[in-house]
């Protein structure tokens, strides 16, 4: 969250794009595409749906991964499918408001900028992905996190 504030900050053009700083993500236009496409306020990588995918993890990474997304579903109803992912286009005015309204820090700050998007009444549109894991540097994922996203989970579940 903070990395974000810093680069709001710093950033003159109508759209912020999100994105992890390992090189993970590969850089793709068809998120602008999408986004004129259908006008959305955000639009979010998605590792899980259409041709999207994950390449690289573990089966315990993975299984972490679908979890998180499928607690989400079905506790919170986002309206998307893949809350976990850190690759996203945002309109600059939209993504100003949602960062007053979010409190989380961690993995469970992408799951509540989605939840409160929707809550918003923000328009989110959807580009399957092809995640490849990080060749340089780990994962910060360990037990706190997890804790950590799951108390953000029923916070969020208790409050919206």
């Amino acid at each position: 969250g903070t990395a974000y504030i810093h680069g709001m900050k710093h950033a003159t053009g109508n759209f912020i794009v999100i994105m992890d700083a390992d090189l993970s993500h590969h850089v793709s236009l068809l998120y602008f595409l999408k986004q004129k496409e259908g006008n959305f306020d955000i639009v979010s990588g998605t590792r899980y749906k259409g041709n999207g995918g994950v390449y690289g993890w573990d089966l315990k990474r993975k299984l972490i991964s679908r979890g998180a997304n499928f607690l989400t579903q079905v506790l919170l109803r986002p309206g998307a499918s893949d809350l976990t992912g850190s690759f996203r286009l945002y309109r600059k005015e939209v993504l100003q408001k949602l960062m007053e309204k979010c409190v989380s820090k961690g993995y469970v700050f992408q799951m509540e900028m989605i939840v409160r998007a929707r809550q918003l009444g923000y328009t989110i549109g959807e580009v399957p992905i092809s995640f490849v894991d990080r060749v340089y540097g780990e994962s910060k994922l360990g037990g706190n996190e997890i804790v950590s996203f799951l108390k953000g989970l029923l916070t969020l579940f208790a409050t919206t």
